[in-house]
């Protein structure tokens, strides 16, 4: 199965219809009067397409079992043909557009067993997918400009050329991949003087995202949130928080950074752990969800 470990929970929602069509009426009028001799189709089909939602993994070899967490069917009947929508919800890594779909065409062939005693010619057709919500693709923002940034390795031991970086380069990656423009990459000591001094300039350049990675940890020389603390107009803790919760689901040692984020005018300055998998892990959690921060700024600004 395709590894979904680096996503993040949403809600989500997907929606799948098929259709049986009938070959007379009369077969529509003994559903009606409910007689057909297996019994009432709506409620048999309905049972065996909940089961089938459940238990989609176990049919389907690449599909995540997951958490199920409301799962609505109906019928109609439209002329001969019986219409049949199947809605599955879930918070979770991945969608249930399967699972939306498998118990469409359970629900449908059920159906079709149960009035194939009466009725040679029914057809199952249509089965598809009518609306899928949640995931990165609903909450990947877009703006109208291309974002500027700047990520800044704080690390005595890397500025000292001791040690290679691989954390800032994995930021780089992922915002490229966002196409976020990085225009500054610089490397520098463990010095509240030299992270203050880089932080200003920074945002008096109008850089929109500055991330600073390094120094949130709790030896003495972790002293990046206290740099930036006092530069911002406006701290948003949330982004920190969603970074540790979905660290802490990977590593419990999460909850140790001090991973930092905020406003200094339209700058957005975020503090991200050194370490390679933290900053990794922090990126995943945050981009794309972060840059809906840049559509309100662009709002406020042409408002």
């Amino acid at each position: 199965m395709i590894d979904i470990t680096h996503k993040i929970k949403t809600q989500r929602l997907a929606i799948a219809q098929a259709t049986v069509t009938v070959s007379n009426a009369h077969t529509i009028a003994l559903i009606n009067s409910n007689t057909i001799p297996k019994g009432n189709i709506f409620e048999a089909s309905k049972i065996a397409g909940l089961f089938a939602v459940k238990n989609t993994s176990s049919a389907i070899p690449d599909c995540h079992p997951l958490p199920i967490e409301s799962t609505t069917i109906t019928h109609r009947i439209e002329g001969l043909q019986i219409i049949i929508e199947v809605a599955v919800k879930t918070i979770y890594r991945t969608g249930v557009e399967v699972e939306a779909m498998h118990g469409a065409s359970i629900v449908a062939l059920t159906i079709y067993d149960m009035l194939k005693p009466v009725d040679k010619g029914i057809e199952i057709c249509n089965i598809k997918l009518l609306k899928k919500t949640g995931g990165k693709s609903q909450y990947n923002d877009v703006l109208n400009s291309t974002l500027k940034a700047a990520v800044v390795v704080c690390s005595d031991s890397i500025a000292a050329g001791n040690k290679t970086d691989f954390a800032g380069k994995a930021i780089i990656t992922t915002l490229e991949k966002h196409n976020i423009h990085v225009a500054d990459y610089s490397i520098i000591a463990d010095e509240i003087k030299l992270i203050t001094e880089k932080a200003i300039l920074l945002s008096e350049q109008q850089y929109d995202l500055v991330i600073f990675t390094g120094g949130t940890g709790l030896s003495p020389r972790d002293v990046t949130p206290e740099a930036l603390r006092p530069l911002l107009t406006r701290e948003i803790p949330g982004i920190a928080e969603a970074a540790r919760s979905y660290g802490m689901e990977h590593m419990p040692y999460a909850m140790l950074s001090r991973s930092l984020a905020g406003l200094r005018d339209n700058t957005l300055i975020l503090a991200l752990p050194g370490s390679t998998r933290g900053a990794q892990e922090s990126m995943d959690a945050l981009f794309p969800y972060l840059l809906h921060i840049f559509k309100v700024l662009q709002h406020t600004t042409h408002a």
